[in-house]
């Protein structure tokens, strides 16, 4: 298949694109740096109004990571408009230009986030879950919405919300092993808030598996079938790297550090299951946390 990844330098997108290659298709690669002679490059710029020049070649599906990272330093309102703005007008941009052309792809696999339940403490969340409150919750239903064009044009949309992306070369759980080598891992506020996770070679399975599965369109849940809490989650990690955990952070503390941004990010709560993917035949490689560390982290 001839498939568009944007965001294709990021954590996610860099891997994935590898994969879908390993995997015998044709990936462009939408960013912003210039092709330089490379025909499955292509250069788009959303924040100075860039719209991507699509290639001839008719697409088969398109996978939309690109956004501003959530956790880059404390949110303000700069911070935070850049966040929103990375992924609702990134993504109508590009809804925009696909609804434009001639042969338009058969499915666009959009990212968003479990931060659309907001903090729901011990609620089991699906699908069909009711928004939350929050600016994450916010960020979610706008990136999806931005998706309207797509959908008027007939293409399949599938709106991935993930979990927390576990891979020892990016995202949280890179940041978390220094410490927790060192014997520093924390417990942090009540330790109960719920993480909804999924392992990084789950992702690229996920997408496609999306991409070839046309009764999956809409809001799906792209993460593990066993949420734990954060508590679990630290303790499990220490076991696997053969450390204690000696030390808890209290919510004031975090509140303090991070202000909005690390309540919303390490004190909320969403236990989620992926219902929609389950249903739909998905079998997860690593459906267990304690499996999924211990094929990142050999001893």
């Amino acid at each position: 298949m001839k498939i568009l990844v944007t965001g294709s330098s990021g954590f996610i997108g860099s891997s994935l694109t590898a994969a879908l290659t390993t995997n015998g298709h044709r990936v462009f690669r939408l960013g912003r740096s210039e092709p330089r002679n490379d025909r499955n490059r292509i250069r788009w710029d959303p924040a100075s109004g860039v719209a991507p020049r699509l290639p001839e070649e008719e697409l088969d599906a398109v996978v939309h990571l690109a956004g501003e990272s959530i956790a880059r330093g404390r949110w303000n309102k700069k911070r935070k408009a850049r966040i929103l703005g990375s992924r609702v007008i990134g993504t109508r941009m590009l809804c925009q230009t696909l609804a434009g052309i001639s042969f338009p792809p058969h499915v666009l696999i959009s990212a968003s986030a479990t931060g659309y339940y907001g903090d729901r403490g011990d609620e089991l969340l699906r699908e069909e879950s009711l928004p939350g409150c929050g600016f994450l919750a916010e960020v979610c239903r706008a990136w999806e919405e931005a998706t309207t064009f797509a959908l008027r044009k007939g293409i399949r949309v599938v709106n991935l919300r993930m979990g927390l992306v576990l891979s020892p070369v990016g995202g949280v759980l890179a940041k978390m092993l220094p410490a927790c080598r060192a014997g520093l891992g924390a417990v942090i506020g009540s330790g109960q808030q719920y993480v909804s996770w999924i392992a990084l070679e789950d992702v690229h399975r996920a997408i496609q598996h999306c991409i070839e599965t046309p009764t999956l369109r809409g809001p799906v849940l792209a993460v593990s079938p066993n949420p734990i809490t954060q508590r679990e989650f630290v303790k499990t990690l220490a076991a696997v790297l053969g450390r204690p955990v000696l030390l808890r952070l209290p919510a004031f503390a975090v509140r303090l550090l991070l202000g909005e941004m690390g309540n919303e990010i390490f004190l909320a709560s969403q236990r989620a299951e992926p219902a929609r993917l389950s249903a739909s035949g998905y079998l997860f490689e690593y459906p267990r946390l304690e499996a999924a560390l211990r094929h990142y982290l050999p001893a």
